[in-house]
């Protein structure tokens, strides 16, 4: 699927979990997405657990999330230690 497709299965509304990003059609969050597989789950598991929800959706969750990030700037929290 080319990225500009991914790209509209994410959507923002205000009345829709206070404005963050979510899987369109669902309250599903793409923080909680990726929160699942930075603790383990596994895209299967994701699928079975949520009836609807697609492989693309997920991608389109981990496109958003390193595209938001390439536009963000980080300033270390404390000097790094030699």
């Amino acid at each position: 699927m080319q990225e500009s497709a991914l790209r509209e299965r994410i959507t923002s509304n205000p009345d829709v979990m206070v404005g963050k990003p979510v899987i369109r059609g669902t309250r599903l969050t793409v923080e909680y997405i990726l929160r699942l597989l930075a603790r383990g789950a596994t895209v299967e598991e994701i699928l079975q657990e949520y009836e609807g929800l697609t492989a693309d959706d997920i991608r389109a969750c981990m496109l958003f999330a390193s595209e938001t990030l390439a536009d963000t700037s980080f300033m270390p929290l404390a000097p790094e230690m030699p």
